[in-house]
């Protein structure tokens, strides 16, 4: 296994498969034919392109230490990274990769609902081999614009009536009013796709007690509707005590003092830049915390959570 000094991974395009209509599936593998670092379902690396890096859910084995599979939806509108991986990667190239690191993991439930809307199909496919091979009770629901744009389906085909496909252009809308009318006790949901998708899952699942929601985010939720007041940062191990002034993040600060924390997007979707707190109360603005996470008081992630106290003494 080929690494770099900070351990990012460079690792070879195995093969580049078209899966379906702007659906890439990019199998990833070490040079040098070593094994990968171990993953569990839900996780994700962080791609070097060079449009910056991008998150990408591991889709393949955990089973198969080789080799990484990841799915890669064409989004001629973004920020470059999904143009590059379509249209300018080509087997054998090398890219770096860091990670995989899993904010959406797999938990215990009674019995599991997933919820996938177009490339959020991508982290739900480890997930549903596992349940499958433990023999628990659960379906997928996978919704798309169309047929043609949904990848995976002939691996989804073996799950039988387990897998409801929705296409919008063939059924609308999915129906999530149904999906969790009587949902019983217990019930865990996992759901990743789009923002407005993810909104409406969260907020129809906080009215039910029973359920345990868990999403993953592709892209950072709204945080307008936060005040940015300024906040005391202590350094407990640096020694260094600063003032955040509204609109600059403590990520930012931290750098600017010298203090180096890892970090991929900067948008609160990775957790990559997660900090230990010692002392003070964190508002949690990211977008990997669900429910009840949103209490944690243990640790925040500096690129975009602040503080609901005037002082955050950080383990830094």
């Amino acid at each position: 296994m080929v690494t770099d000094e900070e351990g990012v991974l460079d690792l070879m395009v195995e093969s580049l498969t078209l899966l379906a209509d702007g659906v890439m599936q990019v199998t990833l593998v070490d040079p040098d034919g070593g094994w990968l670092p171990v993953w569990s379902p839900g996780s994700h690396v962080d791609v070097d392109t060079p449009g910056g890096l991008r998150q990408y859910s591991l889709c393949g084995d955990p089973a198969d230490r080789r080799r990484y599979t990841v799915g890669v939806l064409h989004e001629p509108a973004s920020r470059g990274g999904s143009s590059y991986v379509h249209e300018v990667l080509r087997p054998g190239d090398l890219i770096e990769v860091d990670g995989p690191r899993n904010h959406f993991e797999l938990l215990p439930a009674k019995q599991y609902l997933f919820i996938a809307g177009g490339i959020g199909i991508t982290p739900l496919l480890p997930m549903l081999r596992e349940v499958a091979a433990r023999g628990e009770e659960w379906r997928l629901v996978y919704g798309g614009r169309s047929r043609s744009s949904m990848g995976f389906l002939d691996q989804l085909a073996g799950y039988g009536d387990r897998v409801e496909l929705w296409p919008a252009d063939e059924r609308g809308l999915l129906p999530l009013d149904r999906l969790l009318e009587d949902a019983p006790e217990g019930l865990g949901v996992y759901c990743c796709g789009p923002s407005a998708l993810l909104d409406v899952v969260e907020r129809r699942c906080d009215a039910l007690p029973q359920v345990s929601v868990h999403l993953e985010r592709f892209t950072a939720k709204d945080l307008s509707g936060f005040e940015d007041r300024p906040v005391t940062v202590v350094c407990s191990r640096s020694g260094i005590e600063r003032e955040v002034p509204a609109g600059i993040s403590i990520l930012d600060v931290l750098e600017i003092e010298g203090i180096s924390v890892p970090n991929a997007c900067r948008e609160g979707v990775c957790g990559s830049c997660e900090v230990a707190v010692l002392d003070g109360v964190p508002e949690h603005r990211d977008s990997i915390r669900t429910g009840a996470e949103l209490d944690d008081t243990a640790s925040l992630a500096v690129c975009v959570s602040r503080a609901t106290t005037s002082r955050l003494v950080l383990d830094i």
